[in-house]
């Protein structure tokens, strides 16, 4: 199988044994190994956004995300999630404020200043050109209207995760919650907190007060202005809709425009 014989190569030079079947994704192939006896995932980028991803997890070396024990070109080795608790059970089972919570340290971790980030991180303002190009109407006028203010001012710039979700913060054991799969941004810390809005499913991100009640415990734990927080969420819901319609995605398009719609009668409401 062609996916296996792309391993290959880091398997022997890393001494690894497999430990699980290969995973293939849209931007990456995984898989489950164990290096020098302890759990691991090999992980081959095969787009240019999970290879800044690999950098940027570099860069953070092992604080606030899964540390990187080996990397070379387009691969690398990391440490891998034992911990058995979920974020997004948490919250699917009334544990919503505690998930919140939890995801707002792990992305504070991420944000601490350190030292000369990678260079090759992409500014936020080009992901949202998306936004910008699509056709306006309705609900998307108001998303690229928040973008458009938030990107014009941008505060805190630092390097950004870019999808911050409650997949996508698991739980390692005895080195806590860490983030994986980071894209490679560079922009306003703020933007890294609006995806949480969007999950960890439908039904809980449209729940009747879901999104005003979580607004208040995010905007809290990670020291936000309340209003400039529901822009995020407005803005990033928009760009979430157009990428789900040029992907084809219909079904999700209309619980995301719904988050987009909430917070604008929020930001209203203010």
């Amino acid at each position: 199988m062609a996916i296996e014989s792309d391993f290959t190569p880091y398997i022997r030079r890393w001494a690894l044994a497999e430990d699980g079947e290969p995973i293939l994704t849209r931007t990456s192939r995984l898989l489950p190994v164990r290096w020098n006896g302890e759990p691991a995932m090999l992980k081959i980028a095969t787009v240019p956004e999970e290879m800044r991803g690999a950098g940027l997890l570099i860069w953070w070396n092992g604080i606030g995300a899964a540390r990187v024990i080996e990397h070379d070109d387009d691969a690398i080795l990391l440490e891998r999630a034992t911990g058995n608790r979920s974020l997004a059970a948490m919250a699917e089972h009334g544990r919503d404020d505690e998930a919140s919570v939890v995801l707002c340290r792990a992305v504070a971790e991420l944000h601490k200043p350190r030292a000369a980030p990678p260079s090759n991180l992409v500014p936020l303002s080009d992901w949202f050109r998306a936004l910008h190009a699509a056709p306006q109407g309705g609900i998307f006028v108001r998303c690229a209207e928040a973008a458009r203010m938030l990107l014009a001012d941008p505060r805190d710039v630092v390097p950004l995760h870019g999808d911050i979700h409650h997949a996508n913060i698991l739980d390692f054991a005895e080195r806590g919650w860490l983030a994986i799969d980071p894209k490679g941004l560079r922009g306003e810390r703020g933007f890294d907190y609006a995806n949480l809005f969007c999950n960890p499913d439908h039904p809980v991100a449209t729940a009747r007060g879901r999104l005003a009640r979580q607004v208040d415990v995010v905007a809290h734990a990670a020291q936000l202005e309340r209003g400039r927080l529901l822009r995020w969420i407005l803005a990033w819901a928009g760009l979430s809709a157009v990428w789900l319609i040029e992907d084809g995605e219909t079904e999700h398009i209309a619980p995301t425009l719904r988050v987009a719609e909430i917070a604008a009668a929020e930001i209203d409401k203010g």
